[in-house]
């Protein structure tokens, strides 16, 4: 594999945006992420250059992981929050140890099944690890059965943890978890 896999830099916002306004154009994007294409294309850049700075090399409390390709073009990404214990989560429930917390994982299309997703996930909770992470944890939409698929392959495990949709009644995204060993 040819890709460099890094932290994103704080300059780089204009390359995130990019990416994840691909991401937002995915297929199976309604299921994998919390804003739309739409919502997201309106944004200002002064919104992404925060987001992307809250993520970059040097953050403490989360860190963004893009994949390269050889002539510079980001293929991948993906990004783990840290979650204090005495918290309360995005969905409100309580964080009840030090977690990470992986969002945003995005791979083109042309690059998947490549092992690409392996690398990445790799390198995001080995940083959540190595900030302190007793496990890393995501949520995924319960109709997402390929990526429920990578997440067992990869090691995280259901927990029975069940997060209703409020935007979508009758729907509900499921906890998967890592522990650290």
């Amino acid at each position: 594999m040819s890709y460099v896999i890094r932290s994103l830099r704080a300059d780089e916002w204009a390359a995130a945006k990019e990416l994840r306004l691909v991401a937002l154009q995915d297929p199976v994007a309604p299921l994998a992420f919390l804003e739309t294409y739409e919502e997201a294309v309106a944004r200002p850049d002064s919104f992404w250059r925060e987001r992307t700075a809250g993520g970059a090399e040097g953050a403490e409390g989360a860190q963004t992981v893009v994949a390269e390709a050889p002539d510079g073009r980001w293929v991948g990404t993906v990004t783990v929050l840290l979650e204090e214990p005495g918290t309360t989560d995005w969905a409100g429930f309580p964080v009840e140890r030090k977690q990470g917390h992986v969002v945003g994982v995005f791979v083109r299309p042309e690059e998947r099944g490549s092992g690409l997703t392996d690398v990445l996930f790799d390198a995001a909770v080995e940083w959540a690890w190595a900030h302190g992470a007793e496990r890393v944890r995501l949520i995924v939409h319960e109709d997402n059965a390929r990526a429920q698929r990578f997440y067992r392959k990869a090691g995280f495990e259901p927990t029975g943890v069940v997060v209703p949709l409020t935007a979508a009644p009758g729907l509900s995204e499921l906890e998967f978890a890592l522990e650290r060993v």
